[in-house]
C-alpha cells in the first residue's frame, strides 16, 4: 500500500490560512477568558469582606503584574467579542459565499481587535 502521507509533519512549517488563525485565537481568548472570570470573581469577593481587604485589594491592584492581568483579560475580552461577532453574523449565512469573504472578515476582526486592544493598552497602563 503506497500513500503519499508525510513521513515527519513539522506543525511549525506549516502556512495556516488567517482563518485558522483568527479561530485559533477566539479558542485561546475563550479559555483565558475562563480562567479570568475565576480571578476576577475571587477579587470580588475579597472586595467585599471588610474595608481592610478592599483596601488591601485596591493597593495591590496598582502593581504592574495585577495591571498585565487586567491588561490580558481585558484583551481577551475585546478580541473574544469581536471574533464572536464574526462567528454570529457567519452564522445568520453572511460572508460564507467564498473563501476570500472569509478571509476579508478574519483580517477585520484582526484589525478593530488591535484598535480595540491598543486603546485598552492606553487605558490600563497610559491612564
Amino acid at each position: 500500500m503506497k500513500t503519499k502521507r508525510p513521513v515527519n509533519l513539522d506543525i511549525g512549517s506549516i502556512k495556516l490560512p488567517i482563518t485558522s488563525y483568527v479561530s485559533i485565537l477566539h479558542r485561546a481568548s475563550g479559555v483565558v477568558l475562563f480562567f479570568a472570570v475565576a480571578l476576577l470573581l475571587c477579587a470580588f469577593d475579597a472586595s467585599l469582606e471588610s474595608k481592610q481587604s478592599f483596601d488591601s485589594l485596591k493597593q495591590s491592584l496598582g502593581s504592574p503584574i495585577a495591571q498585565f492581568f487586567i491588561w490580558a483579560s481585558l484583551a481577551a475580552l475585546a478580541y473574544h467579542f469581536v471574533a464572536g461577532i464574526r462567528h454570529l453574523i457567519m452564522d445568520f449565512g453572511f460572508g460564507e459565499d467564498s473563501f476570500e469573504s472569509g478571509r476579508n472578515s478574519a483580517w477585520l476582526v484582526v484589525a478593530v481587535a488591535a484598535i480595540l486592544i491598543l486603546s485598552i493598552t492606553g487605558w490600563v497602563f497610559l491612564w
